[in-house]
């Protein structure tokens, strides 16, 4: 004789039952207490993206879009008529006998920049690999020189390079290294082998720290193995540490070459793009268009087409230095 039912042990009415993904809970008595939208896992995700979304769509996308507008038009910067005249702003811009000029500059000094920043930052980060006694003291005053801003360093600098106040010329006069006081910024060469030394002095400890972490990612037992089969040191570095290191080859490459394509604060505090604009960037020449010649329009065209060209470049940065990871 099977037992009698309890009172409410019965299958739950039609309607009762919370279906998965529902944003209800069941409440008391079996009934169905619904979940106020806010408190929904959507509306959560979209409350916590909101903050970053704002702060792009303000700063980054608006700014874009009023960039690309003014290229278009005729934009002057204090005073006069605004009127669409594309692609006049382009030819222009082509036109200017500084361009090519800062185009070549810059594209050098890229290249300079990039080679000895990576270079001597993959040295310094090889360096300081394993933890020996005084190794966090080296890292700490190699990284030190980053956390100086670029705006302040090129002052350092250019107090450093004065034949009049620097200590640089009399420490090398008194040394009988050269007989006069030496003209760091007066020739094209010494103003750009000039700046790449403060360049490279500042940022070679930050670049260091990112390849520093990518060493540090690199398991043990490969080189272990690599031991045990005879590899010796420049084969466990070709064939072990330069490809395992590429992603982190790749930031640093990546941060390098935009970093110097948009060079400004060094040259305009140490050189003003002297002399005789020897050392004019391309956004040096942004910035004469805007605030020298007061035409926003110019301006603006010479800084879509510097995003194009550094768009393109990453692009093809990312797909050569990570292959197939991308």
């Amino acid at each position: 004789m099977l037992p009698a039912r309890s009172r409410g042990s019965g299958p739950p009415e039609s309607g009762t039952e919370t279906p998965p993904g529902s944003p209800s809970r069941p409440g008391r008595a079996g009934t169905v207490r619904r979940v106020p939208w806010w408190r929904t896992r959507p509306a959560q995700g979209i409350g916590y993206a909101a903050p970053t979304a704002l702060f792009v769509a303000v700063f980054f996308v608006v700014p874009l879009v009023l960039v690309g507008r003014i290229s278009l038009s005729d934009w002057p910067l204090l005073a006069g008529n605004q009127g669409f005249n594309a692609p006049e702003n382009f030819t222009e811009a082509a036109g200017d006998d500084l361009l090519w000029p800062a185009v070549r500059f810059t594209l050098t000094y890229t290249a300079v920049v990039t080679v000895l920043l990576l270079g001597l930052a993959l040295g310094l980060a090889l360096l300081v690999q394993e933890s020996r006694p005084g190794t966090g003291l080296f890292r700490t005053v190699f990284f030190l020189p980053s956390s100086l801003g670029l705006a302040s360093a090129s002052l350092l600098f250019l107090g450093m390079y004065s034949p009049n106040i620097g200590p640089i010329s009399p420490i090398l006069e008194r040394l009988g290294i050269v007989d006069g006081p030496i003209s760091f910024l007066g020739s094209p060469t010494a103003a750009l082998w000039s700046t790449v030394a403060l360049i490279v002095w500042k940022y070679a400890g930050f670049y260091m720290l990112i390849l520093l972490v990518g060493l540090q990612r690199i398991p043990h037992d490969i080189y272990e193995a690599a031991r045990m089969d005879g590899a010796g040191r420049w084969q466990t570095f070709r064939s072990i540490t330069l490809p395992l290191l590429r992603p982190s080859l790749a930031l640093t490459l990546l941060l390098s070459v935009t970093g110097s394509l948009l060079a400004f604060d060094q040259f305009f505090v140490l050189t003003k793009g002297g002399p005789d604009n020897s050392t004019m960037t391309v956004v040096s020449l942004i910035y004469r268009e805007a605030f020298q010649r007061l035409d926003l329009g110019a301006a603006a065209a010479l800084s879509v087409v510097v995003l194009v060209v550094l768009l393109i470049l990453n692009i093809a940065q990312f797909r050569g230095l990570r292959g197939t990871d991308t």
